[in-house]
């Protein structure tokens, strides 16, 4: 796709933290971009970057080193004055709706708490946006003068969704948007952000540990480990296809909803290792099933693999697939 398509990009973000006298490195050169109109989902364990990645898009976190460009312009180091029109465009929802809506406010407030913020419009304006945005996203058109308590995680969910939409941005960070909320209530929440997608054309980078729930809702797959990108590709790709023994880990611990399916035993050992002291050569090294000498000697880089997306494996696709069919 050619670059006027691209509405976010992420080019060799460094982010690390002081721990004592060390350096944790949440992130260590991470690229990637989001297209217009286009969903990415973001994959993998806990501890691997993700929501790092996700704070420091949002320039909630200020990067060590690399860009951070939204539309072409580069917001790395912008100051707060200069990163409003940027953040008018790029909203985020967060993953716990019980902890993320302010308990003492009136949905209402809730969701014009941005648009006072932003001067967008008159007080009739903005009650009118807001009720428009109550029922886009299926709450009681009572629910305007209610209090967050009043509410289950799902409704509250959509009321944190319709604070993100309230600026009407081109692009939405949602960092385990479903994680916290019931099954059921789950495919609600999907379903609404996909019906908002064909309605306004909206991007989404959605960030969750469930390749399944992913690859449902996803055109591009982006797994990530320790705090770097292993590979990525289309979503199809990613599930039918998986290049990386990280990936086919992460597969083969999803659950198979039909019971003739069979998984290999592909289950990942220990934890990942600190991101104070990485591993030298490739990181995922120490649990990895495959890994040969080179491996815990030269680091790979994310390169393209059999026309099916790149990874960062100097061994790509020699594990067995994680399912296979039954007999």
């Amino acid at each position: 796709m050619s670059n006027d398509q691209i509405l976010l990009e992420m080019r060799d973000l460094h982010v690390s933290y002081a721990v004592g006298k060390l350096r944790l490195h949440a992130l260590a050169g991470v690229s990637l971009s989001v297209n217009r109109g286009e969903t990415v989902g973001l994959v993998g364990e806990s501890g691997s970057g993700k929501s790092t990645l996700a704070m420091t898009a949002m320039r909630a976190v200020i990067p060590d080193q690399g860009q951070l460009i939204f539309d072409g312009v580069d917001y790395s180091r912008l100051n707060a004055k200069g990163l409003t029109p940027v953040r008018r465009r790029l909203q985020m929802v967060f993953q716990n709706p019980y902890a993320s809506l302010n308990p003492r406010m009136k949905i209402c407030d809730i969701i014009a708490e941005p648009l006072t913020a932003c001067d967008w419009g008159s007080a009739k304006e903005i009650s009118d946006r807001v009720a428009a945005l109550i029922k886009a996203t299926g709450l009681p058109e009572e629910a305007a003068d209610r209090l967050p308590v009043q509410f289950s995680g799902g409704q509250r969910q959509r009321i944190a969704i319709a604070r993100a939409l309230a600026l009407e941005p081109d692009m939405l960070i949602a960092d385990e948007p479903v994680s916290a909320l019931d099954v059921s209530v789950q495919a609600q929440i999907i379903n609404l952000l996909g019906d908002i997608q064909k309605e306004l054309g909206i991007a989404y980078l959605v960030i969750a540990h469930d390749l399944a729930l992913v690859h449902q809702i996803s055109d591009r797959i982006i797994v990530m480990y320790l705090g770097e990108i292993v590979e990525q590709g289309t979503a199809d790709d990613i599930i039918g296809h998986p290049a990386h023994p990280y990936t086919v880990s992460l597969l083969a611990a999803t659950p198979v909803p039909d019971a003739r399916t069979r998984r290999d035993k592909f289950v990942l050992k220990g934890d990942p290792p600190s991101a104070i002291d990485r591993p030298k050569g490739c990181p995922f090294h120490p649990r990895c099933p495959i890994a040969r000498d080179r491996c815990s000697l030269e680091k790979p880089s994310l390169t393209n693999h059999a026309g099916r997306g790149m990874v960062a494996c100097h061994f790509p696709g020699e594990q067995l697939s994680p399912v296979k069919p039954g007999e």
